[in-house]
């Protein structure tokens, strides 16, 4: 005879199974990346996007395999259609690829065309349905627009290069709703007005798709003069705290292979890798 389960037992796993976090398809992950550090144009291709925001950042600037053709000579000229579409805006030809996500077709292909590779990152994902560290107290915490004084300390800290870049990476910035932390030189309640220093600052872009919701991390940077204070991690901390009371389900952190002490503070946190990426370049 078949135990019978009780309607409570049954409830019971269906309730959690409701709260595990659920599994990205290639291309949900992707958009998800791109949504976080969203463009200022986006042109779609066979399949490909092509991302332009005025050559700040190569996030933003940069084509992305969405669902491209599997065949070997659909591919082909797509990639011939997209490449030449790329090189009309007088920038250089830099594809982004995760070859663990749907994308190792397009990277062996770009590689027989001579396309290197740079700037390798590991894609990390920490789920945020267990139990987070609590937000700092000296943190300050903001949800929605770009607060100005928030991108202030931001570009301060972590500047870019080329004409007009402040302006394009506050038009980036300003794209997706976000959490926003930042960390004064003096805390909060200690009543000093809006002249104190930020030396401490964090992003945590908040993206859809369907009814779940990703928190993609970046712009996280500190004061040199406070480094090995541990704002770094009290900023990721709180963060996450953040976004999970935003709803969501998951983090994404996107980090270079060679920053061992983002690698291991991201590891300490509880984060996992789930992938990697590169661009490929042509020579």
């Amino acid at each position: 005879m078949t135990p019978k389960t009780s309607r409570s037992s049954r409830t019971k796993r269906k309730s959690a199974g409701a709260r595990r976090t659920d599994q990205f398809s290639n291309d949900r992950l992707v958009e998800t990346l791109v949504a976080g550090w969203r463009p200022l144009s986006r042109l779609d291709v066979d399949g490909f996007a092509i991302l332009r925001s005025r050559g700040v950042s190569r996030r933003a600037n940069c084509i992305v395999p969405i669902d491209p053709p599997s065949d070997p000579e659909g591919l082909a000229a797509a990639l011939d259609r997209v490449l030449a579409l790329s090189s009309a805006s007088g920038e250089r030809e830099l594809v982004r690829i995760l070859p663990d996500h749907g994308h190792e077709g397009v990277d062996a292909a770009l590689a027989d065309r001579g396309f290197t590779i740079e700037a390798p990152c590991d894609l990390l994902e920490l789920p945020l349905d267990q139990k987070l560290p609590a937000p700092d107290p000296r943190a300050r915490i903001e949800t929605g627009p770009l607060p100005e004084d928030w991108f202030t300390a931001s570009w301060r800290l972590s500047p870019r290069d080329g004409d007009g870049a402040r302006e394009t990476l506050h038009d980036i910035l300003a794209g997706t709703p976000a959490v926003h932390v930042a960390i004064d030189e003096e805390p909060p309640e200690s009543g000093a007005g809006s002249g104190v220093t930020l030396i401490a600052v964090g992003r945590a872009a908040l993206v859809d798709h369907g009814r779940a919701r990703s928190a993609v991390l970046n712009q996280i940077a500190t004061d040199p003069d406070h480094r090995g204070e541990g704002l770094a991690t009290a900023v990721v901390g709180t963060l996450l705290a953040a976004a999970s009371v935003q709803g969501a389900t998951r983090a994404l952190l996107e980090v270079e292979t060679d920053n061992a002490a983002a690698l291991a503070l991201y590891r300490k946190l509880g984060s996992r890798r789930i992938g990697a990426y590169h661009y490929r370049v042509e020579e």
